[in-house]
């Protein structure tokens, strides 16, 4: 009976009006505003909807109804509105700056609860995958239903809230998609899992312009869609906020509570995530047996990672929910129950969307207290806790460091100076648990398989070394990072220009100057010089550009270093004189010339789309530089030789032995090729280069244990390495460490690709500590057994070229400033790595 309820519920949507299958809970409507099919001229499922549909639909409500207004809150890379409706009654919305900064109140300890006399705020956000779009069809007729129906539910609904829609979160990522779908739509439809419609050509739509995935990117705020919503949010704080998805086909619906939170002590309030979902989850299995939908809770997901969009905002005192439909991928494809179709799937999250506002409404005053106790609770706690504050400064690399304040700030952390020339974050601030995301690390977790990282101290994103201090010291609090930096003014020289090679930006600026016809040189050795009556040291990887061997004049090479020194940020200092006050002087054989890069980067299907993303958006978005990205496909037609740097990153190469031995040639006359984790094993194991790969030992001795067969999972999954930060010991002297101060830097790991340290005694550039642990789960075995006798980093020459082979991902999400750097460096000084042994 319940498998035949599903069938009907599946294919009913083709036996009654397409409108009445979504709507006709909620009527009476008025009859003056149109309905998401009067608009569109197709009914909701019959096609996938374009965003700039979507957004002139919600336009169009906004301008119709004095129940709705709209407003921009960013626009995506590639340049469409990033919108948010707000529906509520006329009344409210002519109130509604009064109650936004009654709710800012209420997130302040030292003042009493506000909100409690005004609507609750609540945040209906859809799509941040983009091909999971079911979503943003309900987000259009759940807009319809709150802005006309006169139902005596909608009508109470919203004499106690106001609803922000935010209909579409990645509008790229869903074009893409959209684009997809609706091209090989048939007519008839095709239900066939195989058919194109239901498989998506690589990178797919999941993820936004530059391959992002944007229900990672809240905590770290790398992308503008993800800083556009932040900024948004904390103007708001709504007290609830949604998050809707879709899964596999073959599954039914998701609802939280999710599985156990994975921390041993999470720092979320267990009221969070036990007793608001509890309420909550009884009006959604409600609202979903009515309509003859199945569903499951608390199996699958956590809500561990504080970057999700279920789980930032339970960390700013409001409740966040996780929604999971299973996915048509298209418009309808067969499952083991019978066929699935996108309007099936759109009326899933439609109906949790009407849920979830009569759910918050019936809780609203438990809501409001909740989200003022909740950021009194994080003084309290902090007042709790021996450590006041975490003390920090990168005294040798102001742009590393100001990106770090960018993230304390767009995360609404105070942060102030202090006495010792560096900058103190305290702990007692509404803002504490954000402050233990960004700063504490974690070594015993309750879990052992998490569905994303299981470390994530920003902190050592940004190789900010910081400690913690039981004493404030504080000074003037910084608000904004306006004039943070202050470069000298830059006076002329005829003979050379000095850069240190310590600021992130170096990279930048050097291409900056070579892309203006500079010859730049890098320092090989450090050195001393006496400027302007002061000894200015200029470590490993600093730049020198000799004014009188350069093609340009005096004059034009002062105005390309002005210009550079404006754009990037970085003090550069005139040299009069070629004799050095210590080190090598400026004539040196070790102040060696540097060739452009010239770098292209395979992409396509079977590569890991994620980490070619973070390559080409680290270099279009700080570098300024171009990279061309070649198919795997036509690989066998591309000319390697019009570059001198490939870059490879994880994924299933399936290149022919011809293809790989052209990319072996090309790097044997004299080029460099870069492998990132998966691309490393990769190039070991089709004998690219001649390492080896740290392996398990096979005992054919050995019993196996007998275990059962339903912990296969938990047991298979725990020596997974989901996302950990660990230390690595870094060859300062070495190219790719060049413009490093500390040999300890902290890496992500999120592999098990464990690299043999080289016989060559000066390859090996990076091996893990004795102890190189630092935050997030690791078994025991791979910890001691492949960690810690691993490289990760080295160099294989390999002809008159090598391959620089990474064994982590450098780039991480875009957001791992810290080790930036090192691939930065193999792009622009991989020519210069020979092999000494030789």
């Amino acid at each position: 009976m319940l498998k035949r309820l599903l069938l009907l519920s599946l294919l009913c949507w083709q036996f009654v009006p397409a409108q009445d299958y979504f709507l006709e809970k909620y009527q009476p409507y008025a009859a003056e505003i149109p309905t998401p099919e009067d608009y569109l001229g197709y009914g909701i499922g019959e096609h996938h909807t374009r965003h700039d549909l979507i957004v002139s639909y919600l336009e169009k409500l906004a301008e119709v109804s004095d129940r709705a207004t709209i407003t921009e809150y960013g626009r995506t890379h590639e340049g469409r509105k990033l919108v948010m409706l707000t529906v509520g009654l006329p009344k409210h919305l002519a109130q509604l700056e009064t109650y936004r900064k009654n709710q800012l109140a209420n997130t302040d300890p030292t003042t009493p609860n506000t909100a409690t006399d005004q609507p609750l705020f609540v945040n209906l956000g859809y799509n941040v995958h983009g091909n999971e779009p079911s979503s943003a069809e309900a987000a259009m007729l759940t807009a319809y239903t709150l802005v006309a129906s006169n139902h005596t539910e909608v009508l109470n609904y919203l004499a106690h809230a106001v609803v922000f829609i935010d209909p579409t979160i990645n509008p790229d990522g869903r074009d893409r998609h959209t684009q997809w779908a609706n091209a090989y739509q048939g007519s008839p439809l095709n239900a066939d899992p195989q058919d194109a419609e239901h498989n998506e050509a690589w990178p797919r739509g999941r993820t936004n312009h530059y391959w992002f995935d944007l229900n990672r990117d809240w905590l770290l705020a790398i992308n503008p869609e993800s800083r556009g919503k932040l900024n948004w949010y904390h103007q708001w704080y709504p007290n609830v906020v949604t998050d809707f998805h879709e899964m596999g086909t073959q599954s039914t619906y998701f609802f939280e509570p999710m599985k156990a939170n994975g921390s041993l002590d999470p720092i979320m309030p267990k009221e969070n995530y036990g007793e608001l979902n509890d309420r909550f989850a009884a009006h959604f299995s409600q609202a979903l047996d009515s309509i003859g939908s199945f569903y499951f809770t608390k199996e699958l997901f956590d809500g561990t990672y504080p970057g999700y969009g279920s789980s930032y905002p339970d960390l700013q005192g409001g409740l966040a929910l996780l929604f999971e439909q299973a996915s048509s991928r298209g418009h309808v494809q067969k499952t083991a129950f019978g066929e699935i179709t996108f309007p099936f799937t759109i009326r899933n999250q439609y109906v949790s969307s009407m849920a979830t506002v009569k759910a918050a409404v019936a809780n609203k005053a438990y809501l409001q207290e909740y989200q003022h106790r909740f950021f009194s609770s994080a003084i309290s706690n902090a007042n709790k806790s021996k450590i006041k504050g975490y003390s920090f400064d990168v005294p040798n690399d102001r742009n590393r460091l100001k990106a770090f304040m960018d993230k304390l700030l767009i995360h609404k952390i105070k942060v102030y100076e202090n006495q010792q020339g560096g900058f103190t974050v305290p702990t007692a601030q509404p803002q504490y648990r954000m402050v233990q995301s960004l700063f504490e690390t974690y070594d015993q977790y309750r879990d052992s398989v998490y569905y994303d990282a299981s470390a994530w101290s920003v902190a050592h994103f940004y190789n900010v070394k910081y400690r913690p201090t039981s004493k404030l010291s504080l000074g003037q609090e910084v608000t904004d990072l306006n004039g943070f930096i202050e470069t000298p003014s830059l006076s002329a020289s005829e003979y050379a220009y000095m850069i240190k090679g310590s600021d992130y930006n170096v990279p930048a600026l050097t291409h900056y100057l070579q892309s203006k016809g500079l010859v730049v040189s890098t320092a090989f050795k450090p050195f001393s010089a006496q400027l302007s009556g002061k000894t200015e040291s200029f470590p490993y990887g600093s730049l020198v550009i000799a004014v009188p061997l350069q093609k340009k004049n005096s004059e034009a090479v002062f105005n390309i270093l002005k210009e550079g020194q404006k754009r990037f940020e970085i003090p550069i200092y005139a040299a009069h004189t070629g004799m050095n006050v210590s080190g090598v002087d400026l004539g040196s054989l070790n102040i060696r010339a540097m060739r452009k890069p010239k770098a292209a980067l395979l992409i396509g299907e079977g590569v890991n789309s994620y980490e070619a993303g973070e390559v080409w958006h680290l270099l279009d978005t700080r570098v300024h530089m171009p990279i061309s990205k070649l198919r795997t496909a036509q690989l066998g037609r591309v000319n390697l030789d019009k570059y001198n740097t490939l870059v490879m990153v994880s994924g299933r190469y399936d290149l022919s032995k011809k293809e790989q031995e052209k990319i072996k040639a090309w790097v044997q006359r004299g080029n460099t090729l870069i492998t990132l984790a998966g691309a490393s094993k990769w190039a070991i194991d089709k004998k690219i280069v001649s390492e080896i790969l740290i392996t398990k030992k096979k005992d054919s001795t050995e019993t196996q244990v007998r275990k059962p067969f339903v912990t296969a999972s938990e047991h298979l999954g725990r020596e997974r390495v989901g996302g950990i930060i660990a230390q690595v010991d870094l060859d300062l002297t070495h190219p790719l460490g060049f413009g490093y101060s500390d040999p300890k830097l902290p890496i992500y790991k999120n592999n098990t690709v464990w690299l043999k340290p080289s016989k060559n005694p000066y390859a090996t550039v990076a091996k893990y500590t004795r102890d190189p642990h630092i935050d997030g789960y690791i078994s025991k075995t791979n910890l001691n057994e492949f960690m810690k006798p691993a490289a990760s980093l080295m160099v294989s020459p390999l002809g008159g070229g090598r391959v620089i082979l990474f064994g982590h991902n450098p780039n991480f999400r875009g957001s791992w400033y810290g080790t930036n750097r090192m691939f930065l460096n193999a792009l622009f000084l991989g020519d210069k790595i020979y092999n000494p042994a030789d």
